[in-house]
């Protein structure tokens, strides 16, 4: 999930389905890890079962909202704007880095506090230094590190995929063609159906950018071909792309991805144009939802510590005390939003931030 559009216009419909995708893996999470899930279970196993299995494809929507976002920021009319890749990179990971190790903090922090009062497995373990560069790097899957907190395999991925983007991106305005408005779709074109045909069946691929850039690659093209002429019926072409991909391997992540790219496209294209929408809740929570991500883990942990202590098997309360895990995992999201993303590209945040990092580190090693 990537940090907020710091562009002054928004669309209503994309904040709308982040809020939406972001509070379902929030549910999933609180569904896969107990124990509360585990004592309420008989209370509302439907729900839970349901969480379990496909609360997670809820991350596809994010990929697919990441491609549709860099298309626009990067080559918002398929002609790529983009002279220095490495640049481009470089500013990206800073914008992703800050919030990340904050937040990483918080769950070095709440792991410690939560090993207290219950033993699980999911508890990350106490991280060594490796541990500490290889998240700070964002290649904690790829050197095979235990991560430090659930869902920081998407930044890693959001980050690779990105890169991946601009590099693609970069070549298109280096080569030399007749048609040159035509050859950033072409080679996005041509890595998302790599993806979709190749990559995305093969577990071998799930920690790159190749096994997810199908779903990244629809939102980019759905953005460009929502402003073409007769962008519906690019559009559709491009939902016939996901049915064949479909046929050859039902995978509901894909079908998930294919709905969210239409919708996003569609609405793109149909809707007024982009517009500052009123500040209703869900469009805010769409606007945080990068830091809700970033922080329920944490919070989710020492909520499930502190019921686990206090009511171990009382099922009524710790279904309740999952609500009260979602309503601190909103209000979290919030104040980092306010007091850490927001100021990420302030210079002086950086320093207190990194230092804050590699201090819970030597502190809870203690």
């Amino acid at each position: 999930m990537a940090p907020m559009n710091t562009d002054k216009t928004r669309m209503p419909c994309l904040d709308a389905v982040k809020a939406i995708a972001c509070l379902l893996i929030v549910l999933h999470h609180l569904a896969v890890y107990g124990p509360m899930s585990d004592v309420a279970y008989p209370l509302i196993s439907g729900l839970l079962d349901g969480l379990y299995q496909y609360g997670r494809v809820a991350v596809q929507v994010f990929l697919v909202i990441a491609g549709f976002l860099s298309a626009k920021n990067l080559a918002p009319y398929g002609v790529p704007h983009l002279t220095d890749p490495l640049g481009a990179i470089k500013q990206r990971y800073d914008r992703l880095i800050l919030p990340y190790l904050a937040a990483i903090t918080l769950a070095i922090l709440c792991a410690a506090l939560a090993r207290h009062w219950m033993d699980r497995d999911y508890i990350p373990a106490t991280p060594d230094f490796l541990q500490l560069i290889a998240h700070a790097l964002l290649l904690q899957d790829l050197l095979n590190q235990e991560a430090l907190s659930a869902g920081v395999w998407y930044i890693a991925i959001d980050f690779q995929l990105f890169a991946l983007i601009a590099a693609l991106l970069w070549m298109a305005r280096k080569i030399e063609w007749r048609y040159a408005n035509a050859t950033a779709p072409l080679l996005i074109a041509g890595m998302t159906v790599a993806s979709l045909f190749m990559f995305n069946r093969n577990d071998f691929w799930d920690e790159t950018a190749f096994y997810f850039f199908g779903a990244y690659g629809m939102g980019a093209l759905s953005y460009w071909a929502a402003t073409r002429p007769r962008g519906w019926l690019w559009l559709l072409a491009l939902g016939a792309l996901v049915g064949v991909a479909l046929l050859v391997e039902f995978r509901l992540r894909i079908a998930v991805a294919g709905v969210t790219m239409l919708l996003l496209g569609f609405a793109r294209r149909y809707a007024a144009r982009e517009q500052r929408p009123a500040l209703l809740p869900i469009t805010y929570l769409g606007r945080v939802s990068y830091s809700i991500f970033l922080v329920h883990f944490p919070l989710c942990m020492v909520v499930n510590a502190t019921f686990s202590h206090f009511f171990p098997q009382q099922p009524l309360i710790n279904a309740l005390g999952m609500v009260v895990a979602l309503g601190v995992s909103i209000g979290g999201g919030i104040l980092f939003f306010r007091w850490v993303e927001s100021r990420a590209t302030c210079n002086k945040t950086r320093l207190p931030v990194l230092a804050g990092f590699m201090a819970s580190g030597l502190y809870s090693a203690m």
